[in-house]
């Protein structure tokens, strides 16, 4: 990364959480001002304000630990990982009832982020590979984890104008993409009907989470050839696949 972007004081933050995760309950204010190199007045507002944010926490000595936040993003770190890893499990059966490639992804500010995938041995191969991003508006699972926002954050991630045309059947408007979130809304799954990539069809459900927060969605992605023959079985699949994925986190 280019220093010319560089924010000091995320890195004066990261240095003080760097100590405290490698010799916790040791460091006061002065030590830790000794160790950096920040001096105290800067020091001070550092901690006041990752105290604040729940990153460190004072203890009764004065010598500082982290936070509870740690624990939390900690704990949602490896639950993805978790998810990913009892997703690779369970999508095999599903690859095999199927004859067709299942994939996991999540949604990252309008963008679809592909986390893993499951290929069926056919001869045509999808070029989503895990960590490839594409806009959620013209996926799928991406249409899946935008049913969970409300309309008016929905609006506010795509500018009119801006919708990107993969295919001509790619949603265009913000009128056409809310309507189309309804209908998901309403029968629980989403399809893409070749709107990402023409001759490919796909259908996605919702992953949640112990809370009955959407955190992930999985697909099925076929030939727009087997897609009258095996939409109805794909449906169920990928809707009994999510479900076995659910109220794991």
């Amino acid at each position: 990364m280019e220093r010319k972007y560089w924010v000091p004081a995320l890195e004066r933050a990261n240095d003080v959480l760097m100590l405290l995760a490698g010799q916790p309950s040791k460091f006061k204010l002065m030590d830790l001002s000794k160790a950096t190199g920040i001096n105290k007045s800067t020091m001070f507002s550092l901690l006041q304000t990752m105290e604040a944010l729940n990153w460190v926490i004072k203890e009764k000595g004065d010598t500082y630990a982290l936070g509870s936040v740690f624990g939390v993003l900690g704990n949602a770190y490896f639950a993805g990982m978790n998810l990913v890893k009892l997703f690779e499990e369970k999508a095999v059966l599903s690859v095999e009832r199927l004859g067709e490639t299942i994939q996991i992804a999540r949604l990252e500010k309008g963008e679809l982020v592909y986390l893993a995938k499951k290929e069926a041995a056919t001869h045509v191969r999808l070029i989503s590979e895990p960590g490839m991003r594409l806009p959620a508006y013209a996926t799928a699972m991406g249409k899946v984890l935008l049913s969970a926002l409300e309309d008016e954050h929905i609006a506010e991630l795509y500018q009119e104008g801006s919708y990107q045309a993969f295919t001509p059947n790619t949603v265009q408007t913000g009128k056409e993409l809310l309507l189309q979130i309804q209908a998901v809304r309403v029968r629980g799954y989403a399809v893409d009907l070749e709107e990402v990539a023409i001759g490919f069809c796909c259908v996605a459900a919702p992953i949640l989470d112990r809370n009955g927060s959407m955190i992930a969605a999985v697909s099925c992605s076929m030939s727009v050839h087997h897609w009258p023959s095996k939409q109805e079985r794909a449906v169920q699949e990928i809707k009994q696949l999510a479900q076995a994925l659910s109220a794991v986190i």
